[in-house]
Formats: C-alpha cells, structure tokens, sequence
C-alpha cells in the first residue's frame, strides 16, 4: 500500500532539491528524517517536511504500519518560473529567472 504527499510551487529550484533527495530515496522513513534534519541545504526542510507530511497521510490510514514505511520515491518536478528583471547598465535590463519545484513523495511499507 502507498501514500502520498505533494507539494507544489516551492520557491527553489529543483536542481537543488534534486541534491537533497537522491540521498533519502530507498531509505526507512525515520532514517531518512534523521539524515534530512542534520543536512545544511534549504531543501533539505522543505523534503523534510513532505515526508512528515506524507507520514501523517499514512497515519490516517488504520491498515498502514507507519513504523514499516520506506521512501520508495520522491520526485522534484519543476513548476512555473517567475520572470523578473534587474536594471543594468546603459538603460539595459537582465532577465532574472526564479524558478519553482513541485515535491512528489511516495512512501510504501516495506515487505517484511
């Protein structure tokens, strides 16, 4: 059985949260919170507070052992991008890109 948790239009990209994830994917979900929680990235927070939410998902769930669960998959997608300009010299202007994630994580019990 999965549950699942998304979060959408997190304001950092997700070339930098993609990082974070490929090192809890596969993990048990209280290890992976554990290495999450002492990580110094900013999206390592943001994933962190995913999984705790997909967790409670799975806690609303009377069949799921939430002691059992395994990430089996987070997915960073990216979301809209915000376009911004910055003045520069001689009348000119520079595009600035501030680019949005979607968070996807998926968690399963393991097969014991």
């Amino acid at each position: 059985m999965e549950v699942k948790a998304v979060l959408r239009y997190v304001r950092i990209s997700p070339q930098k949260v993609r990082k974070v994830i490929g090192t809890v994917k596969g993990e048990p979900v209280e290890s992976g919170l554990n290495i999450l929680k002492f990580m110094p990235q900013k999206g390592a927070k943001i994933v962190e507070k995913v999984v705790r939410s997909a967790v409670a998902n799975a806690n609303q769930n009377p069949d799921m052992d939430v002691d059992s669960l395994v990430i089996r998959n987070i997915v960073a997608d990216q979301g809209p991008t915000l376009k911004r300009f910055k003045a520069r010299a001689r009348g000119r202007g520079t595009r600035i890109l501030k680019r949005t994630s979607h968070i996807t994580v998926i968690l399963a019990e393991e097969l014991a």
